[in-house]
């Protein structure tokens, strides 16, 4: 029974990071390893990755081509043969030797390297025309990731402008890169210092030469791209110059434009903040739309002699007396008690008068003169019968006595 064919298997590609230029095995070796180690390696940008597998997708570590000095041909250590496995990487501060599986392993690396770093294909290595094509497609995308990929303090402004950036917001940095004025590609570098209270602006050029930028100083410096021109002035400057990151612009206090009245021109006015309101007290909070309540501290307390006495019934129309005293109880009626006052307590009033009562008459005491008893009773019966005098319009007028009791 023919078992079926499986297809080879393929390295995944790396979730974390974009695709790689070009990826194979490579085996390292730095400057404080003792031998060789073997990673799985890929190339994007200029940065080379490394990996423990083809299939992490987490790098273990990475090189930067940014500080790129040359590529050489390394020999085995003890031996004049080179084997064509060999090769060496110098960058600025360090050496990374590098062993592959076979020559033309070791020259596609050395293309691939050379093309992201002077962006150009080389003519000058052993490769295949398969090989020089796959080197020209990488060219085009690390020229296209460049072109997008410009530093964060490169801003299109004139020269005047990025002085005036710089003076005006000295927390965001103190360089920035701008077009040059010349129109050949270039760049211009502006930095501001201060000297003594004194602001320093200065400006440099910087050429485009090729695939390469030139910073024009005393001794020329060739950096590869535009972010390495600003890490070599922060670096020379001992981190002196910072760059310039502005934060959006965004305003902080409401204006408006007005037109002034006096001279017809606009003026632009700033809108003032609204007061806070006060915060309101510990009291309950007064209900919409109704009245205002006067606060707690406006309002006198009423102590309680102040306080009214509770209304009367107006049914009962009565006066409190003074005192709870009882009533001298007299005969007539009429004559009060000499030591207090009693206030007669008021009778509503009737449609008739009411009759007085009907005091008999007192027969008199035998022992005494009869004549006298005679006059007391005589005396007595005319206080009761004794006719009222009015005063009407000015006239005066008797009527008969409503105490009379024949008077009806």
């Amino acid at each position: 029974m023919a078992l079926a064919l499986r297809p080879p298997r393929v390295p995944k590609p790396k979730s974390g990071l974009p695709s790689h230029y070009h990826e194979s095995f490579l085996e390292k070796k730095g400057p404080r390893d003792r031998d060789y180690k073997k990673f799985w390696a890929g190339l994007q940008g200029l940065t080379l990755y490394f990996y423990n597998s083809y299939r992490d997708s987490q790098y273990m570590e990475k090189l930067d081509l940014g500080v790129f000095v040359k590529l050489t041909d390394e020999s085995p250590w003890g031996s004049s043969h080179d084997p064509g496995t060999h090769f060496c990487l110098v960058l600025r501060h360090q050496e990374i030797k590098f062993k592959v599986e076979s020559l033309e392993s070791r020259e596609m690396w050395k293309g691939f390297i050379l093309t992201v770093v002077e962006l150009r294909v080389p003519s000058n290595l052993t490769l295949l025309p398969g090989h020089l094509y796959m080197m020209a497609e990488a060219l085009a995308k690390e020229e296209a990731r460049r072109a997008l990929e410009m530093p964060s303090c490169f801003l299109k402004v004139s020269r005047l402008e990025a002085q005036l950036l710089l003076e005006r917001h000295p927390e965001c940095g103190n360089l920035l890169l701008r077009p040059s004025g010349d129109g050949a590609g270039g760049v211009s570098v502006s930095t501001l210092q201060t000297l003594n209270g004194t602001p320093v602006v200065q400006h440099y050029k910087v050429k485009r030469e090729g695939p390469k930028y030139v910073i024009d100083v005393k001794e020329p410096f060739s950096c590869t791209s535009l972010d390495a021109v600003v890490n070599y002035f922060v670096s020379h400057s001992n981190k002196k110059l910072m760059p310039f990151l502005l934060d959006d612009d965004y305003e902080k206090v409401i204006g408006y434009v007005e037109a002034d009245k006096e001279n017809g021109e606009s003026v632009w006015v700033t809108a003032s903040a609204p007061s806070a309101p006060s915060a309101p007290g510990p009291g309950p909070a007064p209900p919409r739309g109704g009245p205002k309540q006067l606060p707690p501290s406006s309002i006198a307390p009423v102590s309680s002699q102040d306080k009214l006495p509770p209304l009367l019934n107006q049914d009962e129309n009565y006066v409190i007396p003074t005192g709870d005293a009882p009533a001298a109880n007299y005969v007539n009626q009429d004559v009060p008690s000499p030591s207090r006052p009693v206030v007669p307590k008021p009778r509503k009033l009737a449609m008739f008068q009411a009759k007085p009562p009907i005091v008999p008459m007192s027969e008199p005491k035998k022992g005494l003169n009869s004549g006298l008893a005679r006059k007391l009773a005589v005396s007595s019966a005319q206080a009761f019968s004794s006719p009222t005098t009015a005063v009407l319009g000015g006239y005066k007028r008797e009527q008969p006595g409503l105490g009379n009791p024949w008077c009806r």
